[in-house]
């Protein structure tokens, strides 16, 4: 049965701050792995009121420290915002502080917009192009290191850190396909790609000492509650984040408001069908059968489920009822 991971922003919701943000990330991780889920992982982002993860590597630690068994990683390090070496430190250190427990998924975009990216990096002369290059040589920082070799990553070297490469395009695919590394697909926010690059990843694919056959997790908002009206109004704070952002005013997370798409200019509705159309939003039958339909279509072999809502409570109930949801498609099967 495909697997069930968690994608956390640590959502800052309008009238709270980062420091709970973070407490309730924590929160979250603890009740994941009671629950079963398989990772809990967090995204880089950069000058964003309403997203606590901006110092990635910082709150995994953090996650990872309150948290025993479940995995815990990045989805993800936004890779030209960093220099390999110090990638390879920073997650060698978590490593060694939680051996078999961290995962790394690396990222080509930059996570923020351009004026960001150049405060970020001081210029913008090694970016984005430069990404395959910078994966390799990170990954060749985790591997033992040779006789004479002058720069290491310590700690880092010898460390077993899967490495994950995301995207929500083609390039990602090609890439993850040729060093042989699985791929997550940033599905829950940029479907468009979506079936053409798992076309391209599964049937370019070439093994690697990480992984002999492909290997996919696809990004999924579940928004889950005892019924479907209730759910459909907590998937309203996602709604308008996501109209803010795209219509450059991005803020804390809103709470929800009821029928919000009912006033809606057209275009704004067109915009949220097509970026939230990989989205289960009802009742535990809505979930069931939405998640069943989704990995039936895709053929995931995991699924990363985010859902930034507003009342955290009503959030850990979500990813309980998932967790139901899921238990109940296993023993069916």
């Amino acid at each position: 049965m495909t697997a069930l991971s968690v994608l956390d922003l640590s959502p800052i919701i309008e009238g709270s701050d980062a420091s709970q943000s973070l407490a309730n990330s924590l929160d979250l991780a603890r009740h994941a792995e009671l629950l079963g889920y398989k990772r809990y992982w967090l995204a880089e982002h950069h000058n964003m009121p309403g997203i606590a993860s901006a110092a990635t590597a910082v709150v995994i630690a953090h996650v990872a420290g309150g948290t025993r068994t479940i995995r815990v990683g990045a989805g993800g390090i936004m890779l030209p915002n960093h220099a390999p070496l110090v990638i390879a430190e920073q997650f060698g250190t978590l490593a060694a502080l939680h051996p078999g427990r961290i995962d790394l998924g690396l990222g080509r975009a930059p996570g923020t917009d351009m004026g960001t990216a150049r405060a970020l990096r001081r210029n913008l002369e090694a970016g984005v192009d430069n990404f395959p290059q910078d994966v390799v040589e990170l990954m060749g920082y985790f591997q033992p290191a040779e006789e004479g070799q002058r720069i290491r990553a310590v700690p880092g070297e010898g460390q077993n850190v899967p490495i994950w490469i995301l995207g929500s395009s083609l390039y990602g695919a090609q890439l993850a396909a040729m060093l042989g590394l699985p791929y997550a697909f940033a599905s829950h926010f940029a479907p468009a790609e979506l079936d053409h690059a798992l076309d391209t990843y599964r049937s370019r694919f070439q093994p690697s000492e990480q992984l002999d056959k492909p290997h996919v997790m696809l990004g999924l908002n579940v928004f889950a509650a005892p019924t479907d009206a209730e759910a459909r109004l907590l998937f309203t704070s996602l709604q308008q984040a996501f109209v803010n952002l795209r219509t450059g005013r991005p803020g804390r997370l809103p709470p929800p408001v009821e029928n919000y798409d009912r006033d809606l200019d057209p275009m704004a509705k067109t915009m949220l069908g097509q970026a939230l159309s990989c989205a289960v939003v009802g009742s535990p039958d809505t979930v069931r059968q939405g998640i069943d339909a989704f990995v039936r279509r895709t053929g995931a072999d995991e699924l990363m489920v985010t859902a930034q809502m507003f009342d955290h409570a009503a959030r850990v109930r979500s990813f309980e009822i998932l967790a139901e949801a899921h238990k109940s498609l296993s023993q069916a099967a």
